[in-house]
């Protein structure tokens, strides 16, 4: 007890007002090498300000920032692509053709999804990025076959012109200068159904403005929101708020500012009014009976509920097949459980939770047909 209390003190003294010009210092100093990438620094009013005090360079405009999707990412699935993956699938069985995915990188969502849920023959996958990605995007595509892929570099003239049935916006939307949800949904000639934003940095509190290491050399400035501005301002164009899940692989964390600072990344899925649920399915045989979602919008509950077809199982595992409770969750690991949104909700937090106890890769997740 002594020692977590020493611990404690030595952190709020960290934080405080006597070594913040210190930490301050030595943050931005580590911020801006080349081991800083992924970091955050700075409080700044406008996107403007932050890159005058920024290095220059291309920002996310250069290969050596998506050289990593190509290599890895095109093929690995991280624990905050499964909401999406659900998501997805379920808008494909609803019969969603169209997905424009703003910030898309070289296709990474759909290679690394098509493994895991069926696509539809017709799938029209429309990707906004950077000249330089759209080009490496381009090669790739012809290299995988991969007819499906679309790329523009002209985030206005794919707006006004693809009838997309999803927009979808992964780890995105926080770089583009004066572009908020509102502002994207109302310049789409085409209104989508469904709205999927995952990796978003969303605080309780104000907004505001920082800077990040991309890597390579480049930086950019990044813009988290006020949670629930963010869901009003979506919610104000006709969309429902469906689900919400915690992203635990990203944070975000700024030196001498403790109470900015973010724990996890957040994903949510909207739909239209009046397509609030998936299609109704029903299967005796699993008997699975799922409410509509866990999670309620600013304190209204949500009631529908439907039978849903469960094809998969997953599991927390560790390799030795023991079913061994961990304190802090009620997801016990190597137990099999049917692969719905709230249960994979509860895993995936029961794998960030092992994760951060037991020591990276000494968890993860498993699935099979049930």
């Amino acid at each position: 007890m002594r020692n977590a209390s020493t611990a404690q003190m030595i952190r709020d003294f960290l934080d405080g007002p006597l070594a913040r010009p210190v930490l301050m210092h030595w943050g931005r100093k580590h911020f801006l090498s080349e081991r800083g990438t992924g970091l955050h620094f700075g409080i700044f009013d406008s996107f403007d300000s932050a890159r005058r005090w920024l290095p220059v360079s291309s920002e996310f405009n250069t290969n050596a920032v998506h050289k990593e999707h190509v290599e890895a990412r095109t093929r690995r699935v991280f624990a905050s692509d499964y909401p999406v993956m659900w998501w997805l699938s379920a808008a494909f069985r609803d019969g969603a053709q169209s997905i424009l995915d703003v910030g898309g990188s070289v296709g990474v969502h759909y290679y690394r999804y098509l493994p895991f849920i069926d696509m539809p023959e017709t799938l029209s996958w429309n990707i906004v990025e950077v000249p330089s990605v759209v080009a490496m995007g381009r090669t790739l595509a012809a290299v995988r076959k991969a007819a499906a892929l679309e790329f523009s570099p002209n985030l206005n003239e794919s707006l006004s012109r693809v009838c997309a049935d999803l927009l979808m916006c992964t780890g995105t939307l926080q770089y583009l200068e004066d572009v908020g949800p509102a502002s994207l949904i109302k310049r789409m000639a085409h209104g989508p159904s469904r709205l999927l934003f995952n990796k978003l940095p969303l605080v309780d509190g104000e907004g505001f403005i920082t800077t990040q290491n991309l890597g390579g050399g480049c930086f950019a400035p990044m813009r988290v929101f006020n949670r629930n501005a963010f869901i009003d301002a979506v919610e104000a164009q006709g969309y429902v708020l469906n689900d919400e899940w915690s992203v635990h692989e990203r944070a975000l964390h700024l030196p001498g500012f403790p109470e900015r600072s973010i724990p996890h990344f957040t994903g949510l899925y909207f739909c239209k009014e009046d397509r609030r649920a998936p299609p109704r399915v029903n299967n005796e045989s699993h008997g699975v009976k799922q409410p509509y979602s866990e999670l309620t919008s600013k304190g209204r509950p949500v009631e529908d509920h439907w039978s849903f077809r469960v094809p998969y199982e997953i599991r927390l595992a560790n390799g030795d097949d023991v079913v061994r409770p961990i304190h802090g969750t009620v997801v016990t690991p190597n137990v099999w459980l049917p692969d719905t949104p709230q249960n994979r909700r509860k895993v995936l937090d029961a794998l960030a939770l092992a994760s951060d106890r037991f020591g990276h890769a000494t968890f993860w997740i498993e699935e099979r047909r049930a």
